[in-house]
C-alpha cells in the first residue's frame, strides 16, 4: 500500500531528481550527517520514498502532519531496531496486580482536560538516542511525577542507572526492558538523579555506588492498570502513567504535529508517558511525552487519538505507588 501510495505521488507531482537532491542536501546540512561512500545512495533512496511518503500524508485530508525530521533516513524496521525497546514478553512471565476501575480515585476523565506538564509534574523532554531504553525513559518519567506529587519538587531521576543496574530483574539495557522491572528495581534500591548518572545512551557497569540518591525515589510499589482506556484515563487523573504502545511506522516516525489517528497496530514495542488528555475540536486525544528529543514531535510530545485503543496505548499502563 505504502509503495502505491509513494508511486501515485511520483506520477501526481512529478517530482524531479533535482529536488530530491535538493531536499537530501539541506537535510543533511540540517541534521549534520554524512555517511560513508558506500551507504550514500542507500540513505538516499531511503530519503526519497519517505519524502514521497510526507508529501503524499500532509496533501491529504489528516487531523496530523508529518515531517522529514532526524529519523527520515530510516525504514520502518531500521527505525524500530534503533530507537525502540519495550519487552512485552518479560511481562507474561510476571504475575502482575491490576488495578480496576473502581479502585482509582474517579476525576474529570473523560470530560473535560488534564496536563501534568501545566501542573508542574514532568521533567523536560529527554533523548534515548540509538539505544532501545525507551521502557527506562517511561519508568523514571511516572516516579519523577509521583515524587513531586507526594513531596512537592520535580527532580529529574536517571535512566542510565536503570540501563546498567536493573539487569537481575530482567531487563537488557539498551536492548530492551519493561517499565514494570524497572519499577521493582526502584522499589528495593531508590534511583539516583540524573546529573549524578548521567545518560550515555550505551550499556555500562553499574555505578550506583558512587552517584547521588534522591531521598523520596525508593517507591513502595506499583500498579498495573485494567486494559480500558476508562481505567487508564482514571489513573492519569491521579498521576502520569507509564504505558507501552505500538510505534514502529512510519506515520508515527515522521509524526510532526496535530492529533494522531493513524495506523500503527498493538504490538507494543515503545515505552513512554501519559501525561494527560484533552479534546482538539471534535477528536479526543491523549496527550504523550516520548524520549526521542525535542526536535521530535510537538517539541518531544504527541497527541493520540483516544477511545480507540491507538496503538494499544491502554493495553498494559502502570504506574508506581508512593
Amino acid at each position: 500500500m505504502r509503495a502505491l501510495l509513494c508511486l501515485f505521488v511520483a506520477c501526481a507531482f512529478a517530482i524531479r531528481e533535482d529536488v530530491y537532491q535538493d531536499a537530501f542536501i539541506s537535510w543533511m546540512t540540517k541534521y549534520e550527517k554524512s555517511y560513508a561512500p558506500e551507504e550514500f545512495f542507500y540513505k538516499y533512496g531511503v530519503f526519497k520514498t519517505n519524502y514521497d511518503f510526507v508529501l503524499a500524508h500532509n496533501t491529504a485530508n489528516h487531523s496530523w502532519e508529518v515531517e522529514l525530521n532526524k529519523f527520515a533516513d530510516l525504514t520502518s524496521a531500521e527505525f524500530k531496531i534503533m530507537y525502540n525497546g519495550y519487552k512485552p514478553e518479560l511481562r507474561r512471565n510476571q504475575r502482575v496486580e491490576v488495578k480496576t476501575l473502581a479502585d482509582l480515585r474517579i476525576g474529570a476523565y473523560p470530560s473535560g482536560s488534564l496536563d501534568w506538564v501545566s501542573k508542574g509534574a514532568v521533567t523536560g523532554v529527554k533523548d534515548q538516542g540509538q539505544c532501545g531504553s525507551c521502557w527506562s525513559f517511561s519508568a523514571t518519567g511516572s516516579i519523577e511525577g509521583a515524587v513531586f506529587l507526594k513531596h512537592g519538587h520535580l527532580t529529574s531521576l536517571s535512566e542510565q542507572q536503570l540501563v546498567d543496574c536493573s539487569t537481575s530483574y530482567g531487563n537488557a539495557g539498551c536492548n530492551g526492558g519493561l517499565m514494570d522491572s524497572a519499577f521493582k528495581y526502584v522499589q528495593a534500591n531508590g534511583l539516583c538523579t540524573e546529573s549524578s548518572y548521567s545518560y550515555t545512551a550505551k550499556n555500562g557497569a553499574c555505578k550506583s555506588s558512587s552517584c547521588s540518591p534522591s531521598a523520596d525515589s525508593k517507591i513502595t510499589g506499583y500498579k498495573d492498570v485494567a486494559h480500558s482506556e476508562a481505567s487508564l484515563g482514571s489513573a492519569v487523573d491521579v498521576t502520569p502513567v507509564s504505558v507501552a504502545i505500538e510505534a514502529d511506522q512510519s506515520g508515527f516516525q515522521l509524526y510532526k504535529s496535530g492529533v494522531f489517528c493513524g495506523t500503527c497496530g498493538t504490538n507494543l514495542d515503545h515505552g513512554v508517558l501519559a501525561v494527560g488528555y484533552g479534546d482538539e475540536g471534535t477528536t479526543p486525544y491523549w496527550k504523550v511525552k516520548n524520549s526521542w528529543g525535542t526536535g521530535w514531535g510537538e517539541a518531544g510530545y504527541i497527541r493520540i487519538c483516544r477511545n480507540s485503543n491507538k496503538c494499544g496505548i491502554s493495553n498494559e499502563p502502570s504506574y508506581p505507588t508512593d
